[in-house]
């Protein structure tokens, strides 16, 4: 491996040469690209597709953070103007969150960050051409390359140009993310990332990434979501307090196997030693601790009652409409026939095994069955969550 290819100094310089940029703003972002980069080299085993792939992916976020941070001082009005608060769906991975994040992004009061404008967000996205931009087919021509050299993907986890992004997409710029976690075998960044890492500098530019998004192209509210906001729902809140959650909820175990499946799938591409085992045993100690943290969170008081909805995945996969209107509802949000007429044609468009089955088994992560069923329960008890078989 060209060890070279993931120094920080050198993605730096390519950073800055290919903007002919120099500020990369908040000196936060740091540690993390250190702390990434380091982890690539020692833990990732990456393969020369991998390396390009983390090699180029790093590059983006440095030219995107360059390109941004520019855009702010040049606009300085962009940075003054509010965030309109924000419904955040807040649970993990695996628990309906994405279907339900493309669903509400189909009512015309919503705005959501959409894959393309995320990969590249400058010049801002424009009203009259935002169905247009040629970005769309540029990113959804990379985007359909996942599935020539990872076969199935799709049927795990849909992706395109036009569908929802999530937010570890955007404080990827700032390397506190677990979209790296997520894709690489990281864990000394993993363990940085949830016992010490400061999440409040993550928050201020996901902020200063949603100001330059919407300056051009607005809505009445921001409809967001990544499960990796479960694990910093009070550094959430302090940066957007008025911010309406939405937390799904689903059997942890389910969600230790699929996300182990869906992990090692990924990782296919970026790695010759994948290993569901492997990657089961490192992220389900993530996940518990995520999933404990959020019951902590709540019985702090810190997420206050009135502004949270409570969503179980069985309830929302036999019912989604249900589901939906209640969430409308309990936020006090008027569900439109328009939005729910498109909302209707989108999930007949994209039904839910569309590119294939997920098939996965939680006898496939090696893990002790009863042992997780134990350290799972202080939050099944907490939600009312049900074992699923």
């Amino acid at each position: 491996m060209d060890a070279a290819m993931l120094d920080a100094d050198r993605l730096l310089a390519q950073a800055r040469e290919a903007t002919d940029l120099d500020d990369l703003g908040e000196d936060t972002w740091r540690e993390g690209l250190e702390r990434f980069l380091a982890a690539l080299q020692a833990e990732a085993a990456l393969n020369e597709i991998g390396l390009q792939i983390a090699s180029g992916e790093t590059l983006l976020y440095l030219t995107n953070r360059l390109r941004l941070t520019d855009f702010h001082r040049r606009h300085p009005e962009i940075g003054r103007a509010d965030v309109t608060p924000p419904i955040f769906i807040v649970g993990q991975g695996r628990t309906g969150t994405t279907i339900l994040h493309d669903l509400l992004a189909q009512d015309p009061a919503h705005r959501v960050p959409l894959t393309w404008e995320v990969d590249r967000p400058l010049p801002p996205p424009e009203t009259a051409t935002y169905e247009s931009d040629p970005r769309i087919d540029e990113v959804q021509a990379q985007l359909d390359m996942t599935e020539l050299v990872i076969p199935g993907f799709k049927a795990m986890h849909p992706i395109g140009a036009r569908h929802a992004q999530e937010c570890v997409r955007i404080t990827a710029a700032d390397f506190r993310s677990m979209i790296f976690p997520t894709q690489y075998r990281v864990p000394s960044y993993a363990r940085w990332l949830l016992e010490e890492a400061d999440m409040a500098p993550a928050y201020r530019w996901h902020r200063r990434f949603l100001q330059v998004l919407q300056s051009r192209h607005r809505a009445e509210r921001w409809v967001l979501k990544s499960p990796g906001h479960v694990w910093c729902l009070g550094e959430l809140l302090a940066e957007y307090p008025n911010a309406l959650l939405v937390q799904t909820h689903r059997d942890p175990l389910r969600i230790i196997a699929s996300v182990a499946s869906l992990r090692t799938t990924l990782r296919q591409l970026a790695s010759d030693d994948p290993s569901t085992a492997a990657d089961a045993a490192e992220f389900a100690e993530y996940l518990i601790d995520g999933l404990d943290r959020s019951v902590a969170v709540r019985e702090s008081g810190v997420v206050p009652a009135a502004r949270v909805v409570d969503v179980q995945f069985a309830a929302f996969m036999a019912d989604p409409f249900a589901t939906i209107g209640e969430i409308y509802g309990r936020l006090g949000l008027e569900l439109t026939r328009e939005a729910e007429s498109r909302m209707r044609a989108f999930l007949a468009e994209n039904p839910q095994d569309k590119h294939g089955r997920h098939r996965y088994a939680f006898a496939d992560t090696g893990l002790d069955e009863p042992e997780w069923r134990a350290r799972a329960r202080r939050y099944q008890q907490h939600f009312d969550v049900p074992s699923e078989p």
